[in-house]
């Protein structure tokens, strides 16, 4: 082995090591050799051979009369996964083509993943996260929501290894071939059910007894997927599309039809015109603050206008005098006018807290004050009106010191 792979050739031996593929092992002579786990070691024979038992999905099934091909199936799993985006940037069009909104199961995994949180009102709105979870690709987006889901499955009554088992078997099926159900367990007959409200499969009826795997499923462990390009607006929502123009004026010229990046703008700005390829907005103080309200921060703001601003923007950052010299294709005012909104919105912080006050000398003020400062509870101090706050989850400690000190003073 050459010098220069050597990082990577230790690198992929602990890897190996730590899922357990293999152990260290000494051959004669005290050589380092590595031996392979028993179990891994079995069923790695039973594949390369092709033994073992079939996969239950792959039961022989008469030729479907309604067969569905490639373009079908992309175009049902992109639909359905856009449900899923919309409904996060709180645009109207929650619905698929086939007229089923989005299930209450994907509402909840959003939920537990943190991409949107409920309001006091009862209605969800988009997090911090959620705003960066937007900005991925489809395949990143589909494997974080997976995640999450099989992160839950325990509460759904379903078995994590079988979950797992299936979505692996799915991501090596053939697209446009439809599959078995019979056999399945009920569990994995729910599962499957969940993969077909998310897009990552399409069953005609949910008691019909085949389903075919969506381009969603395949994708979901292949790194070097390509994008599914269903339509047009499938293709403005690729990752490096660039549209957006934004003005010295604070002027947004967004040049897409595209619902869903539309919708995504007007979390932070304030749209005025709509026509069939260009979208008119500003940028507004109420606009931004309100995305600030929604945990979306400045930076993402900033950087989802430069993720997608349009060449001629870049182009005149890059060819303009001073004025643009600096390390954003977006005009200077505008960046620093979002970060002072910012600004101006953290200038102050809550914190939950309790008074104490009326005490009946200085000295008794002093010592309860040095107190709380030296356990890191002191939230605030006024020495002249004999007034503190102390932190809600310091304020139990604070108050036994101080039945203990007005015990040992009188």
């Amino acid at each position: 082995m050459k010098l220069i792979h050597a990082k990577e050739h230790a690198s992929a031996i602990s890897i190996l090591s730590d899922l357990g593929v293999w152990r260290a092992a000494a051959i004669p002579g005290g050589l380092p050799a590595w031996e392979l786990c028993p179990t891994y070691k079995k069923n790695l024979k039973i594949a390369l051979l092709g033994g073992g038992k079939p996969w239950s999905m792959s039961n022989a099934l008469e030729s479907d009369s309604k067969a569905r091909d490639v373009t079908f199936l992309d175009n049902y799993a992109m639909s359905r996964w856009r449900c899923v985006l919309h409904y996060m940037v709180g645009a109207c069009n929650t619905k698929a083509p086939d007229g089923e909104a989005i299930s209450p199961d994907a509402v909840r995994i959003l939920l537990h993943a943190n991409l949107m949180k409920r309001e006091d009102d009862g209605s969800c709105v988009i997090t911090k996260q959620g705003f960066q979870f937007l900005l991925l690709d489809t395949q990143a987006q589909v494997w974080h929501f997976m995640l999450q889901y099989l992160d839950t499955c325990h509460q759904r009554g379903l078995d994590l290894g079988e979950c797992l088992s299936m979505l692996f078997q799915l991501s090596f099926s053939t697209l446009g071939r439809d599959y078995s159900s019979e056999g399945l367990s009920p569990g994995m007959l729910t599962f499957l059910q969940h993969l077909r409200e998310f897009g990552l499969v399409y069953q005609r009826k949910r008691k019909a007894g085949r389903f075919y795997p969506t381009r969603l499923a395949l994708n979901i462990t292949n790194k070097d997927a390509v994008p599914i390009v269903a339509n047009e607006e499938d293709a403005q929502t690729t990752p490096g599309k660039r549209h957006i123009v934004i003005e010295t004026n604070y002027r947004v010229y967004a040049y897409t039809d595209s619902n869903l990046l539309v919708a995504l703008l007007g979390l932070f700005t304030e749209l005025l015109y709509r026509f069939p390829n260009l979208t008119v907005g500003v940028l507004t103080r109420d606009s931004v603050r309100s995305a600030l309200r929604g945990g979306i921060t400045a930076e993402q703001i900033i950087s989802y206008l430069e993720q997608h601003a349009h060449p001629a923007l870049i182009n005149v950052a890059q060819n303009s005098n001073a004025g643009y010299r600096h390390k954003s294709c977006l005009p200077p005012t505008i960046v620093d006018q979002i970060k002072l909104w910012e600004n101006e919105r953290n200038r102050f912080t809550y914190t939950e807290g309790v008074v104490y006050n009326q005490f009946l000398s200085q000295a008794d003020f002093i010592t309860l004050r040095d107190y709380a400062q030296s356990i890191s509870v002191l939230v605030w101090q006024n020495e002249r009106t004999r007034t503190m706050v102390v932190t809600k989850a310091g304020h139990d400690d604070v108050k036994r010191f101080w039945k203990r000190y007005s015990k040992g003073t009188t």
